[in-house]
Parts: C-alpha cells; structure tokens; sequence
C-alpha cells in the first residue's frame, strides 16, 4: 500500500525531488569512494607533512588533511610521502621554497592514555617566511576525524580568509535494494552513521539553522507527514499531520518557522507554521501547485516552485505571503526549472532545468539573472549549498547507479561520492556549527 501512496503522490508533484532524514548513532561500515576532477588552475602549493607519532592512532590526520585540502579545489599537495617534520622551532624557509610550497603544516601526536591524544598542529608562510600559529587539540580515538578536519578548516581560513567548511555534516538517503538507510556523514562523505532504515518512503530533509534539528517527511503512517527531530536525543515531533499531502519543509533562518507544502484544501500551496507546530498560515492561494518554499537568509522572502505559468517555474514572495503583494517569478531562461536553493549569501540560486529531455544543476546570480549551467549530467537533483556558500552537492545518476556529487559555484571543482552497489540520493548540506 505505501507504494502506491508513494506513486500518487508522485502524480501530485510530479516535479519535486526530495529525500528523508532520522538520527541514531549506530555506525556503517560503507564508507564512500571520492573522485576529484576539473581542479582549477591556480593551486596553492602546500607541503602537509605526517604528524609525529601519528602511528599511535587508529586513523592518519594527515591523510585525512591532504585528502580535505585536494578535494577544496584550491590546494596542490607537494608532499604526499611519509616523511615527518619537526613542530618545534623554525623551518628552513628558503629549503621549502626550493622544494615548491608556498606552505607547510606540520604536527605531532602526543598520547595520554589507551583512548586519548593530544593533537598539536603548526602553519607556517613559506613565501612570508612567517609562522601562522597553530593549535592544540585534546580528542578520543572516536573523535580523531573532527579533529583532521578543524585542522583543514583552520588552513583554509589562515590561507585563503574564507571559512572551511570540513567541520560541517551531510545527509543523505542509501537505497539497498527496496531498503532505505538514512544517514549522516563528514563533509567529506567518510564517517557515515546509520540514521534508520525503512522499507517506507522518507523524503525532504531540511536542517535547521543551528544543526540541531532537522525536519523530513515520512510515510511510515501511510502518509506523508512532516516531522521534526532533535539530533542529539531522538526526540521528534509532528510538525503537521494535516489532510492530504505534508511536505517540502523549509526552516526560516531564525529556526523559528518552517514553510512547508499542503494539499489539505485541494490542490498544494504554501504555508508557514510554527517548529512546535503551531501557528500555521497560509501564504498563497492560488489554483494551481506551490510547492518546495525555502526562505532567504535574510528571513524577508520565500522563494518556490509553481506550475501557475503552465509549466513549473521559481518564484518569490514576501516571507508574509502573496497578501503582502505579488509573487515575481524569477527563472526565465529554460522552459521547465524545479528545486529553488539560495546561496548563504543570498546572491546565488541553484536550481534543476529540464532541457532537451536533461535534468542539469544550473545556478543563477541573482543581481543580473545570469545563468550557468555547472553539470553537463542529465539526472542532477536535490541541491544544497555549503555552509560557505562555495559548492553545491547533488544527487546524479552514473554508471546506472545514484551517486552524490559536488561542484564548485565557478563548475571548476567536481568531485562524486559513491558506495559501491549501492544508490545514494537526495543529500542535504548542514550548516556551521559553532
């Protein structure tokens, strides 16, 4: 029977593309297999040198470091070898530079006991001839992987000024057969922990701004309803269990609200409600499908997929609904465009366009109505921003198999994360967590 909800539902929105999300902390032996192409043109050379005694951990930091720096689409590593380097003192400068980095980081492993580790880490400006400090870090063996990646995070922002985004987490679905696992994963995709599993459709994830919580559909009642679950404990809610179709949450960037899709009075349209579930309103109303509303950063605005043209197209209305004025349409340039995501700067939309029969990822900016088509794929869906507003992750079909991948706002940087033997879908890009 859920199948054939899940089908007429399908037939109602026939244009979503969506996904689910739940938490435990059971944890997955798949891990992902990364593969990195297109790297821009410019790199930042960097020597990152094994970490002193870093045979006394379970896992390589220093592995793990290159593989974050290489896969930022801004760092070329220069040394890729064994070979360790003191953190002590100063380095030979003018040695480093005949060698070819621009940087060095260096580090050692200090081990307190059976389980716990003092991680200490140095940055150093080659081409300054300057010390960039560092940090000193006290972790479990469960936790050794964050470490790795404050560590990256720390070098991307001391290098390059911007903010790393390493430390931040994904979701996304795993389909085993007529299974679904829904996870939670590094930035990187390695880490991965069991959210459940179901044989019943889970769609939609949307994190809230702090990555505490985070809200999904799921048909496990034999309907879709929107719940909202606390990471940490497991607590959930309802959030709206109305008639009809629930879905399409969407968090304000306050956390306080949520806009989410209903079909409760006919055909689905646009509401807000409270995220204990209170205080729903209705934003439009018109005769036709609203649908998959996300906010802006700023809070002022709602953007949204609607058929009212005739053919689904993204629009925007003030966060107070169509009574506060008209909804603009925005996208112009393809004929069929579904799946609005705002940038964190609110400069950039990205967006899935059918073209020719193609569903590709394409971003506009949002100042001139520019558009760039970043995949040349033709079953791109779900995208999300990073935290920094850098890279887009995305679901693709290759080889047969759904695959996650990432590409950069320029389309430089292109890396696909997959589990081999199995389809992995739909993902969502966590915020910072501070």
């Amino acid at each position: 029977m859920i199948k054939n909800i899940a089908r007429s539902f399908t037939k109602i929105l026939p244009w979503i593309v969506a996904l689910g999300f739940g938490i435990t902390s059971l944890p997955s032996r798949a891990q992902m297999s990364i593969e990195i192409t297109g790297v821009g043109q410019s790199l930042y050379p960097i020597a990152v040198m094994r970490f002193k005694d870093e045979n006394k951990l379970p896992i390589s930091i220093t592995d793990i470091i290159r593989q974050d720096l290489a896969s930022s689409g801004y760092f070329k590593n220069t040394e890729n070898g064994n070979a360790s380097e003191s953190d002590e003192g100063t380095p030979n400068y003018k040695s480093w530079s005949a060698r070819g980095a621009d940087a060095l980081a260096v580090g050692s492993i200090v081990q307190k006991d059976a389980n716990q580790f003092e991680i200490h880490y140095k940055l150093f400006d080659v081409r300054k001839s300057l010390s960039l400090g560092g940090l000193n870090l006290n972790s479990s063996a469960d936790y050794l992987r964050a470490v790795a990646h404050k560590i990256s995070d720390d070098i991307i922002f001391k290098l390059l000024g911007e903010r790393g985004i390493f430390s931040t987490r994904l979701s996304y679905v795993i389909k085993d057969g007529k299974r679904f696992r829904l996870v939670i994963s590094d930035a990187d995709g390695q880490n991965i922990r069991n959210a459940m599993a179901s044989g019943d459709p889970i769609i939609s994830p949307s994190w809230s701004p702090d990555g505490k919580k985070v809200a999904y559909v799921s048909f496990e009642d034999r309907k879709p309803v929107i719940y909202v679950h606390e990471l940490a404990t497991g607590r959930r809610i309802a959030l709206s269990n109305q008639k009809g179709n629930n879905s399409a949450p969407g968090w304000s960037p306050d956390g306080k609200k949520l806009a989410i899709s209903l079909s409760k009075d006919g055909n689905t349209q646009i509401y807000s409600i409270n995220s204990d579930g209170s205080g729903l309103q209705r934003l439009t109303r018109g005769r036709t499908i609203d649908t998959e509303p996300q906010y802006s950063p700023d809070g002022r605005f709602i953007y949204f997929t609607s058929d009212r043209g005739g053919q689904p197209q993204i629009y925007r209305m003030s966060a107070e609904g169509e009574q506060a004025g008209d909804a603009k349409r925005v996208s112009f340039k393809q004929a069929f465009v579904t799946s609005p995501r705002i940038s964190p700067d609110g400069k950039y939309l990205a967006y899935i366009a059918n073209v020719g029969g193609a569903f590709r990822l394409h971003i506009m900016n949002l100042a001139t109505g520019d558009t760039q088509a970043l995949t040349d794929g033709s079953s791109d869906e779900s995208p999300s921003f990073a935290a920094n507003g850098k890279y887009v992750l995305y679901s693709t079909k290759l080889g047969g198999k759904r695959v996650l991948a990432a590409v950069s706002v320029d389309g430089n940087t292109k890396q696909v994360l997959s589990i081999p033997g199995s389809d992995v879908r739909q993902p969502s890009w966590g915020p910072f967590m501070d």
